[in-house]
Formats: C-alpha cells, structure tokens, sequence
C-alpha cells in the first residue's frame, strides 16, 4: 500500500523577470510504507526539489503529494529531513541536540522521550557520548546526532538529502549500514536522495532514475537483493548487474545534456 503518492508534480521557479527555470517536469511515482526507495539522478535535475515538495518546504506549480491520504500543503512532524549537513547546535550537549524537538514540542511524556533518545544512540553507537558537545565529535559521528535526531520524534517519513555525501568512503560506508540498521529495527518509510549508484543500490527496495532538467522519472528499479544487507553484496553479480543498468541510464542523460 502506498504511503507517498507524487501526482504529476512540476515546479517551476521564477528568478525574477521574464527569467523562469521548470526543475521538474510531471514527476509521478509512489513509495510503499516501509519502503527504502533512492532517488538518483544527475546533478541539478530536480531530487532535492522533489524532497522539498514532500517535507512541505516548498509547493508544486502543478500536481500534488499526497502522504498518508492527506495532501501535503506545509512541513509536518510526521516527515523529517535529514540534511547533508548536520545542522546541530554546537552549544548543546549531544543529549540536549536530541531531545530539544520534544522539548521545543512540550511532549509530556519527557521520561518516555529521554529514555527513547538514549536508546536511538546507543543504537547509533553514541552511548557514553551524551554529554559531549558536537563540535568534539567526528563528522560522521555529528551526522549520527542529526539522524537521532530526526527519528525522536518518531516521524512516518525519513526524507534523506544526499545525508553521507560530504563523509570520506569509509565512513559513508559505516554510515549507510547503520542506516539500514536502524530500519532494520524502526522500519520508517525512507525517501533517500543520492548521486551515487552504490548507495542507492545498497540502500534501496527500488531506485528511481531521473533524466536531467527538467527532471522526470525515467526509470523505477527493483532491487532483489535480500536484507539484512551488508557490504559484501557490493561485488555480487546481481550488484553488479544492477549497477552496470543504472550506470548506463546516467551516461545516457548525460550525453543529452
């Protein structure tokens, strides 16, 4: 059953003038509650627009997003976006940046929320970090906070944009199996932005390809790679073969451009 329906979405921005750039063109797919679907694409062809469209941050021109049955017309606490930058407060403690939506939210259940928190990083590998400030901490560590961060509040929809991007390989690796960790255990419908075809082969139920500006939904690919998932489906032959296909769609838009 879908929990995200993306209804022949455009957007254009008007830069003023006559000057008008359409960054998505008619974007129409669904996304199963549950489900991990990566979104990939070249740069600038609209996957951070979709994203915005579904966190509410920004309206369709045309078309509309419906998230469970209800059409989504601003942010709500049942979609979270996690940024490729953490985005934290250096000035509080890893504990506090946790728990500060609940308490901005006067959840009443504060013992609830705390106990929740501490449970989220442990399972982030943080335990023992609660009382450290960010700034003390790794980048891949501060990127843990944020998607701790994000998943307090216990939101329906994780709206991923490119989150590991500015992470070193190894680390980008650790981060995307404790990812799949964390669904493993939460299952929330994930909606995951990327340039890279490891990662969303790695990640994904399904990888939606986009073609360049403006930006449509080219291509839907199922991933039949069985979970729990681990680095070394990287260099099976489905993986392969797999991302031989994707790699193909990507040098196709770009000889377009």
């Amino acid at each position: 059953m879908a929990q995200i329906d993306i209804c022949k979405v455009s957007k254009t921005f008007d830069l003023g003038g006559a000057a008008a750039v359409q960054a998505i063109q008619e974007v129409d797919f669904s996304i199963a509650k549950g489900e991990i679907f990566s979104l990939l694409g070249p740069s600038g062809c609209g996957k951070s627009t979709i994203l915005e469209i579904v966190a509410g941050f920004v309206a369709p021109s045309t078309g509309a997003v419906i998230v469970d049955g209800k059409q989504v017309i601003k942010p709500g606490p049942d979609r979270t976006m996690v940024f490729q930058q953490p985005n934290l407060f250096p000035w509080l403690t890893v504990l506090d940046n946790v728990m500060f939506g609940p308490r901005v939210q006067g959840q009443r259940a504060k013992g609830a929320a705390l106990k929740r928190a501490r449970h989220l990083l442990d399972i982030c590998g943080l335990g023992g970090f609660e009382t450290k400030y960010t700034y003390q901490l790794s980048g891949g560590m501060r990127q843990r906070v944020a998607i701790v961060r994000a998943l307090i509040n216990e939101p329906r929809v994780l709206l991923m944009d490119e989150p590991f991007g500015a992470l070193d390989a190894q680390t980008r690796l650790t981060m995307q199996e404790l990812l799949l960790t964390i669904w493993e255990e939460l299952r929330p419908t994930i909606m995951f932005v990327t340039h890279d075809i490891d990662e969303a082969l790695f990640l994904g139920t399904r990888v939606g390809v986009m073609s360049r500006r403006p930006g449509r939904i080219k291509l839907q690919l199922e991933v039949p790679i069985a979970r729990p998932r681990h680095t070394d489906v990287l260099t099976t032959p489905v993986f392969v073969d797999l991302k031989a296909q994707l790699l193909h769609e990507l040098r196709a838009e770009s000889a377009r451009s």
